[in-house]
């Protein structure tokens, strides 16, 4: 299989995308921006959290909106990418403090990967997991 250099580059430019575009989300996450994590977050998104809950897009960004989740820190490493045509798959080692329920979560690494579809020509996260490093 032969892949053209404009190919390659769609590629390259797409990868480079979807890492800003998680970036984004990790930042509208911590500062709580529910507006923009809504446009990032696929209507049907799902979140499977490091202790197994599975959570809505309303149910996840609601908690954020509440309060009830608030992000202290959420620094993720290297970001890699692997597209499979409008779809995507990331993963990266990120390090993570959080508030739930009134409770301190100390700063921890965790494992995260997130699925990605393009819709109406933007990325948008469907699913993520986060598993917890021990």
């Amino acid at each position: 299989m032969t892949v053209s250099f404009a190919d390659a580059l769609s590629t390259t430019n797409d990868a480079d995308l979807l890492r800003e575009t998680e970036r984004a989300r990790l930042r509208a996450l911590v500062s709580a921006d529910i507006v923009r994590a809504r446009q990032l977050h696929a209507p049907d998104f799902q979140l499977i959290t490091p202790i197994g809950a599975a959570l809505s897009k309303d149910e996840y960004l609601g908690a954020i909106a509440s309060g009830q989740i608030r992000y202290l820190t959420w620094e993720p490493a290297e970001i890699d990418v692997r597209l499979y045509g409008s779809g995507a798959v990331i993963r990266y080692r990120a390090q993570l403090e959080v508030i739930f329920s009134g409770h301190k979560v100390p700063l921890h690494d965790y494992w995260h990967t997130d699925v990605y579809e393009r819709r109406d020509g933007q990325w948008m996260v469907v699913w993520s997991q986060a598993t917890s490093v021990r």
